[in-house]
């Protein structure tokens, strides 16, 4: 188990170190979301080429597979947007509406099981978000790309738990990323910047940190039961809120710490709920 925890620390901060790479790029002017959305794709489809057989390739003709690539489009362009001018621990936190989200399309187009305690959580884990993005009430407006993002991801998650019938989940992954590859192409060759060293090393970073984050969350699985691991998760909101204050020293207002504290309590409560 402890090795498990240690993988799930590692993975969920990975994750926020290949967005912080992102951010670095959109938010001095040197990419654009769209740029950093495509060439995540393209790098994570080829990190991942060697290690998917051929079989996979099969899915490609899959119309739902190509649904659930445009949820990711969105959910990675949405993000690039968000954090292009918003500080990373409050992106993070209007982000996770995406578990909130997937327990509501879980349960009306898949069946899953609910309970009214676990729905009550998802409803103050909203609450929560509600706190950090402030529609209306001094919150920034460009934090709902954030909110948009997580919808997307919430979306993208519900359609996992779909289509895992398919494939392994490297097949999937591979497949998903180069759909949304080929998506997002046009986007990202329209927007290609001054390739210098700096800017080459902070794309390659950007797709690498969050393919190899995502990758060692997959061994973790392998070693732990999913619902054990389910609150681990919230090592991305540390992450982000530690990054964002090394780096651009931001850290969060009260009103957002105290939306990070909702968001994360009902996300434990529900994910022990489940175990």
């Amino acid at each position: 188990m402890l090795q498990a925890v240690i993988l799930m620390f590692v993975a969920m901060s990975m994750i926020p170190a290949g967005d912080l790479c992102g951010k670095l790029l959109t938010s001095s002017g040197i990419a654009t979301p769209a740029f950093v959305a495509s060439s995540r794709f393209v790098v994570g489809s080829l990190l991942l080429l060697p290690f998917v057989p051929r079989r996979a390739y099969l899915l490609l003709k899959n119309w739902r597979m190509w649904l659930r690539a445009l949820f990711l489009v969105g959910g990675i362009f949405s993000v690039q947007m968000a954090l292009k001018t918003e500080p990373m621990a409050d992106v993070f936190a209007a982000f996770f509406i995406g578990p909130i989200i997937s327990y509501v399309l879980s349960a009306l187009f898949l069946r899953e099981p609910t309970t009214w305690l676990r729905s009550l959580l998802m409803a103050v884990g909203f609450a929560g978000v509600i706190l950090v993005v402030r529609p209306g009430f001094g919150g920034s407006v460009n934090l709902l790309w954030a909110v948009l993002a997580g919808s997307f991801y919430g979306a993208f998650l519900t359609t996992g738990r779909w289509l895992a019938h398919l494939g392994s989940p490297l097949e999937l992954s591979l497949i998903q990323l180069l759909l949304a590859a080929v998506a997002m192409l046009p986007l990202g060759l329209a927007n290609l910047p001054e390739l210098t060293p700096s800017t080459t090393a902070l794309t390659v970073g950007s797709a690498a940190f969050s393919m190899l984050g995502n990758l060692i969350l997959l061994f973790a699985y392998n070693k732990v039961a999913a619902t054990k691991l389910a609150p681990m998760v919230y090592f991305q909101l540390i992450a982000a809120v530690g990054l964002g204050w090394a780096v651009f020293g931001q850290l969060p207002d009260m009103l957002t710490w105290l939306g990070l504290l909702v968001v994360v309590s009902a996300g434990l409560g529900s994910a022990l709920l489940r175990r």
